[in-house]
């Protein structure tokens, strides 16, 4: 069946005049509805959600609001406005234009990078498939909803670039991220923190906060790339992980109000009595998330990190504000290992050590959310912070690796490690107690007992307006 390309799928690409690209998405589409009807939210297809649909790149066009059942969604294809003689930024083509087409040296290098990129965003629909069983609230679940379906647009953008610019290739690494299933044996997702379950409504708020800001990095490194078509949608994608960013922060923030106020209420640091998330509890699954997300940036030196930036594929975050000569031949950067049982920093090129730059800039960002979850703390006048655990805690990938160190910083055998792990990272008991309060609230305008109601609402929509007509 012939699809109406401006109504089905908004887009500023020119599909409807690209003959072989229409037929490219006219064979793929089926299929991502198959996947997302097979592993979207599930018991959810049918109902109408106040959500947001872009339907250009403009003010006016990228926030449109209304009532849309999710199978119905208009997953659009778009690109920001193309900068005027754009030149490359960084790297041995520096200063020369940028491309719109793939290089041919570089195609098997720059399709890699778009289908790890593209991997994720199916992936965490996947892990969120069963969250709205359990919802706080009509508000959070139209939260959602909202990250799932942007989370497939996403996809589709990778998608677009893999069919305009890469032939059957492209064609079979499209297929290919709707075979894959987060937490699959055989069929696993590309990157580790995608493979993670997200059981509960706490896990989610930290994956918004901690994983989507990885893919904000991510995103803002790739929107540095020479190759411009990537460079213009990862530009577009970061309008709208922003909104992922803002569910995750606030989300957690609402949950530690709620503690605060059942602490101040009885007089207790223990509010489990109380159907409460103690503090404590939260500081353990911060720590969780924070150093799985870490690993999304790699090892701390890479010569695949140094090979992409000085192809020019992959800067770094506002590469342009950097003031260098962007090529990185002589520069040093501080990087930590550990020699001797001790954690030491020591100065590697920069070029190889582009991962480490990248996590720096992120592990400040998250400190700023951090602090303004401590200012929620202290103004109830409790004695208790919120901390980022040391970068080398909890690590499965790169120099840290296998080596186990506690949240502030201490190097741990093997044997007190196993003895005191319990003390940083959620146990199974804790993770049922978190489990049993999710008891879903569908009543406009109530919320669960466990997360304060947010300040504001929607759109500027009250916060009991009936976010999902159930």
């Amino acid at each position: 069946m012939a699809i109406d390309y401006l109504e089905r799928i908004p887009n500023n690409v020119d599909i409807a005049d690209n003959r072989r690209l229409k037929r490219a998405l006219e064979a793929w589409q089926p299929h991502y509805l198959d996947w997302w009807n097979e592993t979207g939210p599930q018991a959810w297809q049918d109902k109408e959600i106040y959500l947001r649909t872009a339907v250009s790149v403009d003010a006016n066009g990228w926030a449109n609001f209304g009532y849309v059942r999710m199978p119905e969604y208009r997953w659009g294809i778009f690109l920001a406005e193309q900068a005027k003689d754009r030149r490359i930024a960084f790297g041995i083509h520096k200063g020369e234009e940028a491309w719109q087409e793939v290089p041919g040296e570089y195609r098997a290098v720059l399709r890699r990078l778009i289908v790890t990129q593209g991997d994720t965003e199916p992936a965490s629909v996947e892990q969120q498939r069963h969250l709205g069983a359990t919802c706080p609230s009509l508000y959070d679940l139209r939260n959602l909803f909202q990250v799932n379906v942007e989370e497939g647009r996403h996809l589709w953008a990778m998608v677009y670039l893999l069919h305009a610019h890469f032939g059957r290739d492209g064609r079979e690494e499209a297929d290919a991220l709707l075979e894959r299933r987060s937490g699959d044996a055989d069929h696993p997702r590309i990157l580790g923190a995608f493979n993670e379950k997200t059981p509960d409504w706490l896990s989610f708020f930290m994956f918004t906060f901690f994983t989507d800001r990885d893919g904000k990095y991510q995103l803002a490194s790739l929107a540095e790339s020479a190759f411009d078509p990537l460079a213009r949608s990862c530009r577009f994608m970061l309008t709208e992980e922003a909104h992922h960013m803002f569910v995750g922060e606030t989300g957690v923030g609402r949950t530690i109000e709620r503690s605060c106020q059942l602490m101040n209420e009885h007089d207790t640091a223990d509010i489990r009595e109380y159907g409460g998330i103690p503090l404590d509890l939260i500081q353990k699954y911060l720590n969780f998330h924070f150093s799985v997300s870490l690993d999304l940036f790699g090892a701390e030196v890479s010569t695949n990190a140094a090979n992409y930036y000085t192809m020019g594929l992959k800067g770094r975050f506002q590469e342009e504000r950097i003031d260098d000569d962007h090529m990185l031949e002589d520069a040093t950067y501080p990087v930590i290992a550990v020699e001797d049982g001790r954690i030491v920093t020591r100065h590697e090129p920069a070029l190889t050590a582009i991962n480490e730059r990248l996590r720096d800039d992120y592990v400040a960002d998250c400190q700023k959310g951090v602090d303004r979850w401590n200012r929620i703390i202290r103004n109830h006048g409790i004695d208790f912070e919120l901390k980022l655990p040391h970068r080398a805690f909890n690590r499965a990938i790169g120099a840290f690796s296998g080596i186990h160190v506690t949240p502030a910083g201490d190097v741990l055998s093997e044997d007190e490690w196993q003895a005191r792990r319990d003390e940083f990272l959620p146990t199974d008991e804790e993770r049922a107690y978190v489990n049993s309060l999710m008891v879903p609230v569908t009543e406009p305008g109530k919320f669960a007992g466990w997360i304060a109601p947010p300040r504001r609402g929607i759109n500027n929509k009250p916060i009991d307006f009936e976010y999902v007509k159930l």
